[in-house]
């Protein structure tokens, strides 16, 4: 069954705003446009629920039962319990905190591996450590294609490797990097893994107890939600770091890894989130929960495989440009980096006429843009776009290129 676009298009009011008609949005690796069901949770809560949650009167009963929905609903999509799920600021902010955890766990001599196709989320925190005597080893990805080799894991591994941190897939490379085969051989080697999934989870929520992996990290922000960090982290691990919240909070774990309170209004909101994808699998003959999930994942990643070809191929004639990344679709999200012959940031500004939103720079993947051999005061021109974006947009894309290249 193919996505019905005009009915996700009708979930997401930017798409009904004078002030964005005639713009096609192709910023979404840095935030994705807010659905409904989440801005009206988000003003429920503001409006009627504006109090100290989980207090003994009634609106404040609410207000920490929609928290507690957020929590329970998004961790059923994922595939793990309840408590394994917790918010933070920031996908950043967590990733810092759960790296302070693992300082004081990771054994002397034992050694975390990074790669350098992360964005610097999940690779800075991690190579700090070096700061405090942990060894940090890097997995490199190949400088001309951006792919992240399974087999330069293994020698890495045959060293006394505690933590192996990856990303789900690049936020300038967008290759798919198959996750459960990585955890598998790292699992086998006696490691934990960390998996950074923000640049994958807008184009779909994925199973993470399938996966196997650890930890699991992306950004309501870019996934239809409002600007919070999302974290999932399986309780046998979980209950091995020591606690970074407030003494009294140590005995739950999705309350151990953040140190300050939540943010009340958004982790509620987040229950919009679900709802926006139980709503599609509904529309589209599907069922709720976990299979909502599912549902919603295929769905969405076959319209954006189907709108990305023809962009890759495109790009991939150009000789005036030089796609980062695989030009096949199935292997890679619809995050499209290009390294250009001017400024990226000039270059994006020369589409915005044409009503084209774009963006460039380094996007915080710095390490793997230099791996690559890209110019950095030039940086590359980002064409991200998610399931919502229609064919017709990429055709505009791809005149408004023509005339700046």
């Amino acid at each position: 069954m193919e996505l019905d676009i005009a009915w996700v298009r009708a979930q997401f009011p930017a798409f009904s705003q004078a002030s964005l008609d005639g713009q096609a949005f192709f910023e979404n690796a840095g935030g994705s446009y807010t659905c409904r069901q989440v801005i009206d949770r988000l003003h429920r809560f503001y409006t009627e629920r504006k109090v100290q949650p989980y207090a003994p009167y009634a609106v404040s009963e609410i207000a920490g039962a929609e928290m507690d929905e957020a929590r329970r609903r998004l961790a059923e999509m994922l595939g793990v319990a309840t408590h394994e799920l917790s918010f933070g600021p920031s996908t950043t902010q967590n990733t810092y905190v759960l790296a302070q955890a693992v300082r004081r766990w990771i054994k002397p001599g034992q050694s975390i591996v990074v790669t350098n196709q992360d964005h610097e989320a999940n690779s800075g925190p991690w190579r700090r450590l070096a700061d405090e005597g942990v060894s940090v080893l890097e997995w490199q990805i190949d400088p001309e294609t951006g792919h992240l080799p399974l087999e330069a894991l293994d020698e890495l591994l045959a060293q006394d490797v505690a933590l192996v941190c990856f990303p789900h897939c690049s936020n300038v490379v967008g290759e798919i990097n198959d996750v459960a085969a990585i955890t598998a051989k790292a699992k086998a080697a006696g490691a934990r893994v960390c998996v950074d999934g923000v640049s994958y989870a807008p184009h779909g929520l994925v199973d993470v107890g399938a996966l196997g992996c650890d930890v699991y990290l992306f950004s309501a922000y870019k996934t239809y939600g409002p600007h919070q960090g999302i974290m999932v982290i399986r309780e046998d691990w979980g209950f091995e770091l020591p606690n970074q919240g407030h003494h009294f909070n140590g005995d739950g774990l999705y309350k151990r890894f953040t140190p300050a309170g939540p943010d009340h209004a958004q982790v509620a909101a987040s229950a919009g989130m679900a709802d926006y994808f139980e709503a599609m699998s509904a529309h589209h003959g599907g069922g709720a929960g976990a299979e909502a999930a599912r549902r919603s994942h295929d769905l969405m990643r076959a319209q954006e495989v189907a709108v990305l070809q023809p962009l890759l191929d495109y790009v991939s004639a150009k000789n005036s440009v030089r796609l980062i990344g695989p030009s096949d679709a199935d292997r890679r999200a619809p995050t499209v980096a290009l390294a250009v012959e001017e400024n990226a940031e000039r270059l994006a500004a020369k589409l915005a006429p044409y009503g084209i939103m774009a963006g460039g720079g380094d996007f915080y993947a710095q390490r793997p843009l230099e791996a690559m051999g890209v110019d950095l005061d030039k940086g590359v021109l980002r064409l991200s776009f998610v399931h919502y974006t229609q064919a017709a947009e990429v055709d505009a894309l791809m005149e408004a290129l023509d005339q700046v290249l």
